[in-house]
């Protein structure tokens, strides 16, 4: 990549801004096309949440209804996090640190974000204090919730390579995923799912990459993916 930008094309002020004007045209056209996108997100019809599910985090047992905290929607990250890890997934933690902070914000647009594990509460409580986050964060680990939400897998599953991940048969590559998943929570208490995705779906809140990829040497992974993450505590300083 050094070699890439080292041979860059260099232009007068005059040329530069004639390219920017060009490209600009291009990333508005983007904006539009991510705009209806949003809104065809947004439309997706919804199923409603039967079966009852009880986590456990910072105040005890609480069912799904009652992590929206008197909200009418929930936004759920998938944190890799499983019952036998001793730490949480190091590119989770990453995008962690970027939503983290957040909540107070969202509670204005009526809405609640949580992270959620399968590893016990006691641990995750001690991983968040380790990195400083405030997020609420609850284990699933007592319910079937991140298999229906197919986020975690059978040891069947992972050793046959093939399960229901990111809305098709394949491997999913490891006992637990990543991902987000979104609630509504309606004025008689009905719970609904309207929303989840996966891998490169979950791109779009990688607010470290989006900084990256406009900078010269872009994301400077070459195909390796984000062979570089650590946890913000583990980075050689």
């Amino acid at each position: 990549m050094k070699e890439v930008v080292s041979k860059h094309k260099v232009v007068s002020e005059a040329e530069w801004l004639e390219a920017r004007a060009n490209l600009l045209l291009k990333e508005k056209e983007f904006t539009r096309v991510q705009e209806e996108l949003n809104l065809e997100r947004r439309s997706l019809p919804w199923v409603k949440v039967t079966k009852e599910y009880v986590f456990e985090g910072p105040k005890g047992k609480q069912t799904l209804a009652d992590l929206f905290e008197g909200r009418s929607q929930l936004i759920i990250y998938h944190f890799m996090f499983g019952p036998n890890d001793k730490a949480g997934c190091p590119h989770c933690s990453l995008r962690a640190d970027g939503f983290n902070g957040i909540n107070v914000h969202l509670k204005h647009r009526n809405v609640t974000m949580i992270a959620m594990s399968r590893a016990p509460y006691k641990q995750l409580a001690a991983y968040r204090k380790r990195m400083g986050w405030s997020f609420p964060w609850v284990s699933s680990g007592g319910t079937d919730f991140n298999f229906d939400y197919h986020v975690s897998f059978t040891p069947q599953e992972t050793a046959e390579k093939k399960a229901f991940f990111n809305y098709a048969m394949q491997d999913p590559g490891h006992s637990e995923r990543e991902g987000h998943s979104v609630f509504y929570k309606d004025e008689d208490g009905n719970v609904f799912h309207s929303y989840s995705c996966y891998t490169r779906g979950n791109e779009m809140f990688n607010i470290h990459y989006h900084y990256l990829d406009v900078t010269p040497n872009g994301r400077d992974e070459n195909g390796r993916g984000p062979f570089w993450v650590r946890r913000h505590d583990e980075y050689d300083q």
